[in-house]
């Protein structure tokens, strides 16, 4: 972001404060798991004397039905989501500007072509394919997920870059570029690309919660992180099954998550009204010149 970005998204008390919270919820997700650990607590060690026990000073969000330390659980389980997260995040946003740049910038039948594609994938129930072809193939493993879930978040992130795309090809300096012997190339990645990275950063930090909580969806059907590693999805389903007996197994995961994925909003919700702030103060600076000339 820009200073003047910068500086009004430090001006919304809640985007900061929800960053301030993500930070350390991340901080402890990522720190929390070692520190316990020398502390003696370990996540994976059963105790079945101990059994599911409630919040106390020994475990502050109690313990599971194996007697497991479920902050310690909640802490690798965020860990999990939170790669998951910006992994997917990540994939979503090379396949989805790569895309939906190339597009623009072609123009003419190449695309159409290519987002006749994006509206026959934009038809397909994204979770029953990521349910079919989980099944078909029989793996779990964590990386497929990050692919799964990634190649199913982008055509969105196509489509706001192909409009930001299509506006700015046309500007004076992409025809100065052009003028000047610059391939499509070089205009596309040193000229356009850079001008229509604001909206590109919004979509992109609304869509980390939006893949945390697909990830639950599908550690809900049984279709996520699988035993014996644990996400904020999978913790969430456990407790479900046994909220009515031991709920504070549904309550700390669900909590964490909920504040995490409402952090991440809020955020994202500041990135859009600074950057919305800079495209405004941009077009008055346009604007201002042919007042005065009148």
């Amino acid at each position: 972001m820009t200073a003047g970005a910068w500086a009004r998204w430090r001006g919304n008390r809640m985007a900061v404060v929800s960053g301030a919270v993500f930070v350390v919820v991340a901080a402890a997700c990522f720190v929390g798991p070692a520190i316990a650990a020398a502390l003696g607590i370990d996540a994976t060690a059963i105790d079945t004397e101990l059994g599911a026990s409630p919040p106390g000073a020994a475990h502050w969000l109690g313990t599971d039905t194996l007697g497991r330390d479920l902050l310690v659980r909640v802490m690798i389980g965020g860990r999990i989501a939170i790669l998951i997260a910006a992994g997917t995040t990540a994939i979503a946003v090379a396949i989805g500007v790569s895309y939906g740049a190339i597009a623009a910038y072609a123009g003419g039948a190449v695309d159409g072509a290519m987002m006749r594609v994006v509206d026959a994938l934009y038809g397909f129930p994204t979770l029953v394919l990521v349910m079919v072809v989980m099944a078909v193939t029989g793996t779990r493993s964590l990386f497929a997920l990050f692919a799964l879930i990634g190649a199913i978040s982008w055509l969105t992130m196509a489509r706001i870059t192909r409009g930001q795309v299509l506006a700015l090809r046309r500007r004076e300096f992409v025809d100065a570029a052009r003028a000047l012997g610059a391939s499509p190339a070089r205009i596309l990645t040193r000229h356009v690309l850079p001008n229509a990275a604001g909206p590109v950063i919004v979509y992109a930090t609304l869509a980390l919660p939006q893949v945390m909580v697909t990830e639950a969806l599908l550690s809900f059907l049984g279709l996520g992180v699988q035993a014996p590693l644990a996400s904020w999805g999978t913790l969430v389903t456990e407790g479900s099954t046994q909220i009515v007996v031991y709920p504070w197994l549904l309550v700390g995961p669900g909590l964490v998550m909920a504040v995490a994925i409402l952090s991440l909003n809020f955020i994202g919700d500041g990135i859009r009204d600074a950057l919305a702030g800079t495209e405004r103060g941009r077009h008055r600076a346009i604007r201002a010149p042919q007042g005065r000339s009148r």
